[in-house]
């Protein structure tokens, strides 16, 4: 079993920054990949980011290019989601995910509780 808790959701004007982060514990060791996705109001969840733990490769999709940074720090079992340039458009609950199995195409099996982020115009 792997727990992720999310953290440093928040109010931010366009243009402003924060970071995600999310602490895993448990069987940490068995996430192959780590991601983030978002959720806004009446739309489904979304892929936003991830990062294999083999290698540190990362995948964005095309709307967070060159503004988002997902990285991971292994001593304390956390993912981070560095946002810059955030857009009212990035408005949404953010979860953090494990991906166990080794596939080409991640399956994500351990979700986080989702933490708010709120860009204003």
């Amino acid at each position: 079993q792997v727990q992720l808790v999310e953290s440093g959701g928040g109010l931010v004007q366009a243009g402003g920054s924060l970071r995600l982060s999310c602490a895993a514990s448990g069987r940490t060791f068995s996430c192959y990949y780590m991601a983030w996705f978002r959720q806004a109001p009446g739309k489904e969840r979304e892929f936003v980011a991830n990062i294999r733990s083999s290698d540190d490769t990362t995948f964005y999709v095309d709307s967070v290019k060159g503004r988002f940074t997902i990285f991971r720090d292994n001593a304390k079992n956390t993912v981070y989601l560095q946002m810059n340039s955030l857009k009212p458009e990035d408005t949404a609950v953010y979860y953090c995910a494990c991906a166990v199995r080794r596939g080409v195409v991640p399956i994500y099996d351990y979700w986080g509780q989702g933490t708010q982020v709120t860009v204003s115009s």
